[in-house]
């Protein structure tokens, strides 16, 4: 029967010859495009947010949100003055420098200004009980003098205040400023800037540090400001994998004029998805601000298999518009496939319930969509238009011999070479499940390891935690009551309180407790000459109004009416096993209380921030990976229709996954927010190479090739440009594993191994898995007319003939027939 071509092939034969056809127009559509989108490319700015990294919907961020703004969150800013000469703080020149910093701090952009506490802000008070009566006050006096009286009295007041490993550290060495940042500047209306807040913090810094003061800032828009102040090396690096890219490309193609191409046509889609992000109300958040880099390295790899073929039908013959219709025909389907699988790939990442990562998936999404059209559609056009250099001819006169190198690898396709290969494949599998276990969820370490732990940040923050007894990570429960009445007047509701206080005190992994009960007690004992018998809460109404004044909502433990009560507890770290750790006595807690009208909820600060988002991430993981394989195991279907295909692409990406997991555990990098998406990028990057190697095979084997020559077709024409766009590729991302921001290190490192072992993987796995799965060549067909759809399989018989030394003319004719 004469072969027909399919449906599809039938609409890309026409899109290819409309895109020819009428390439002017589009040419110039296209550079409109380009010019217009780039002018709005100037428009985009940085959008961070604190309420983007968390997951909204999970129950701990609700009772987070609803309580957010009557107590301290997780945004906080903490800045800590140390004095570092003779003594400790009480001095005049400690004293004017914290006194400065208060100020400071009150007018940051973005600052909760009712949330600033120091030693010198009104709510701080002390308490005590002399032979006049009770009496308290303020710690630091409005007439207060820096002289040797005033500087024991204040000495004296924080002593009472129980400020002592809070606003002051244990040595008595350090004392801080803390504050709250909002979304919203309260001042403007509009959302916090958070480089200008950062810009503010460092020139703090840089006011009061001196020969006896250094100065350490901790909090998430510090953070974010270090991250930015990161991202100059960013662009370092970009130009750095702009430079190796450029000099591979042009030593493996010969061509100036293709090199340059090749680039342009990859930062295309970056500069239309810049253009378009600000039209559509997005930035570009520091924490995805590399989804434009993994862009630009995918446009690579699909830019080389276009000017590949483009330049191998040149030199079989054909001219430029032939060869870019041709090529057209031959990379349409499987790389608009292998495009959608990238598209995949980061939209599935979206299963996680974060803003941040939403934001990365659709802002990904939208740039491998733009790659489509310019890929697809303009470089075809500009390929049309453009003519080979003497030194490109000259480069490929080798080209019709004998590949070596691919012919002794397609040895693979053999049974026992097969076998061997699938063997090392299951002691990888292995040794990657079992190194895999060991992967730990979230953040591994102290301070935040988005910088290196030698920065300046995680520097303050050791500094910090070491001093005092409070530190950034902090876990809030919150009790909320149904009483008429003033709930910590109520001893069944403080009992429970307290015993909540006494329990968390003995969890391994906690620093401190900080809630109403606790306080109150203390002041109970200073209303009884400080006796610590009398540390404890009494059974009656009245009894309790003694430590009352431990319930006022300025001191941010509970609202009015203690309506809800904020318990706080400080932990050593928020690493995953502690807060699992720490969650659970807490929930175990909560199980054994029976109060009526009281009730525990879990959990803010950022401690229930980073364990909501762990959860999170924990259950995207299953689902994020079901969801990517089963949506390229249908596009392969699709693409192949068949079972056996599926497998030879499928199975080299699992392994990869895996081995990927395990080097991760190798390297102590968590599984979270920032490292979770590469997963799915590298294996919808990665497909990219069994696609096209796979659908190159098939063609031959439909006109009854066998396994080994269809395996060794495919690698001469598609193998050698996907093995040097995953060197370029892992190369550019790997120079990353030097930068100084450690989660563009980490990822530079995981997508480098990804890239790389993926297009490992299909070479040496992939025609393996064909030989065992009795992949076999289609029978001969008696007839095959020369239509659109095999005109690349007479390009393939003429190479063949023309290096056995078959003039081409008579190869192509021989090839027709």
């Amino acid at each position: 029967m004469p072969h027909q071509p399919s449906l599809v092939q039938r609409f890309v034969d026409s899109s290819a010859r409309f895109l020819i056809t009428a390439r002017k127009p589009l040419g110039l559509m296209f550079l409109l495009i380009t010019v217009l989108l780039g002018f709005s490319a100037v428009q985009t700015r940085f959008d961070p947010g604190f309420n983007k990294l968390i997951p909204l919907k999970h129950e701990y961020m609700q009772a987070f949100l609803e309580h957010s703004a009557e107590f301290t969150g997780a945004n906080r800013v903490m800045v800590s003055l140390e004095w570092t000469g003779e003594g400790d703080i009480y001095n005049a020149e400690f004293m004017d420098k914290l006194r400065e910093a208060t100020d400071e701090v009150f007018f940051t952009p973005g600052i909760s200004r009712p949330s600033v506490r120091s030693l010198f802000t009104p709510e701080v008070r002390y308490i005590e009980v002399t032979e006049y009566g009770f009496t308290g006050g303020v710690v630091i006096p409005s007439r207060f003098t820096a002289d040797a009286e005033g500087l024991a009295q204040v000495r004296s007041n924080v002593q009472k205040s129980g400020q002592v490993g809070n606003l002051v550290s244990n040595d008595l060495k350090s004392a801080m400023v803390q504050a709250e940042l909002l979304e919203l500047d309260p001042e403007t209306g509009e959302k916090t800037d958070y480089a200008a807040v950062a810009r503010h913090l460092e020139k703090i810094r840089s006011q009061l540090s001196d020969d006896n003061i250094n100065v350490h800032i901790i909090g998430f828009s510090k953070v974010m400001g270090d991250v930015m102040d990161g991202l100059m090396t960013v662009v370092v690096f970009f130009a750095v994998a702009f430079a190796i890219t450029f000099a591979l490309l042009w030593l493996y193609s010969r061509s100036l004029r293709l090199t340059l191409l090749a680039i342009v046509v990859a930062l295309l889609p970056v500069i239309w998805l810049l253009g378009i992000l600000p039209l559509i109300g997005y930035g570009i958040d520091p924490m995805s601000v590399l989804v434009p880099f993994l862009i630009f390295s995918i446009g690579v790899s699909h830019a080389v298999q276009m000017t590949n073929a483009w330049k191998l039908d040149v030199l079989s013959g054909m001219s430029a518009i032939e060869a870019a219709e041709s090529a057209i025909r031959k990379l349409a389907i499987p790389g608009t496939v292998a495009l959608l699988a990238n598209a995949l790939g980061f939209m599935v990442i979206m299963v996680i319930d974060i803003p941040i990562v939403h934001e990365l998936g659709v802002t990904a999404c939208l740039g491998v969509a733009l790659m489509i059209l310019t890929n697809k559609m303009f470089m075809p056009i500009i390929l049309s238009h453009l003519r080979l250099e003497k030194m490109a001819l000259k480069a490929d006169d080798s080209a019709h011999e004998k590949h070596p190198l691919w012919w002794k690898i397609s040895a693979l396709s053999q049974p026992r070479p097969a076998l061997a290969s699938i063997s090392i494949m299951l002691v990888l599998l292995a040794l990657g499940t079992w190194q895999s276990r060991s992967l730990l969820t979230g953040d591994i370490g102290t301070g935040v390891p988005e910088l290196r732990a030698d920065s300046r940040y995680n520097q303050d923050n050791d500094k910090i935690i070491s001093d005092y007894s409070i530190g950034m990570d902090v876990l809030s429960v919150y009790v909320e009551t149904d009483r008429a009445s003033e709930a910590c007047l109520d001893w069944e509701v403080m009992n429970a309180v307290d015993r909540f206080d006494f329990h968390m005190r003995g969890v391994p992994g906690v620093q401190s407790v900080s809630t109403v009960a606790g306080m109150a007690k203390l002041y109970v004992s200073g209303n009884n000459e400080g006796n610590p018998l009398w540390r404890t809460l009494q059974r009656s109404s009245m009894a309790l109004r003694s430590g009352s004044q431990a319930a006022n909502p300025e001191l941010g433990l509970n609202n009015e009416l203690c309506k809800t009560i904020n318990m706080m507890v400080y932990l050593d770290n928020h690493q995953n096993d502690t807060l699992k750790h720490v969650i659970g006595e807490i929930e175990g807690f909560i199980d054994t209380l029976n109060v009526e009208g009281v009730e525990f909820r879990l959990a803010g600060g950022n401690a229930g921030v980073a364990a909501a988002t762990n959860e999170a991430v924990e259950t995207a993981e299953v689902q994020m990976l079901i969801s990517i394989f089963s949506a390229i195991t249908l596009l392969c279907w699709i693409t192949f229709r068949s079972w056996r295909g599926v497998l030879c692409v499928i199975v080299p990406l699992t392994l990869v996954t895996i081995l990927c997991n395990a080097l991760m555990a190798t390297l102590g990098i968590g599984l979270k927010v920032a490292t979770l998406p590469v997963i799915a990028l590298g294996v919808g990057v990665g497909v990219d190479y069994g696609i096209y190697i796979y659908e190159q095979m098939q063609h031959s084997l439909k006109r009854g090739v066998d396994l080994r020559t269809s395996f060794y077709e495919a690698m001469r024409q598609r193998g050698t440009a996907a093995v040097f766009t995953a060197v370029t590729m892992t190369i550019g991302v790997g120079t990353w594993a030097f930068s100084a921001l450690k989660f563009q290190a980490d990822m530079g490192i995981l997508l480098a191994f990804m890239f790389m072992v993926n297009v490992l993987g299909a070479i040496f796995l992939l025609p393996a898995l064909a030989c065992w799965l009795n992949v076999k060549p289609s029978p001969v067909l008696s007839r095959q007319p020369a239509t659109a759809a095999n005109r690349d399989t007479g390009e393939v018989k003429a190479n063949r003939a023309t290096a056995a030394g078959t003039p081409r003319k008579e190869a192509m004719a021989t090839s027709d027939s």
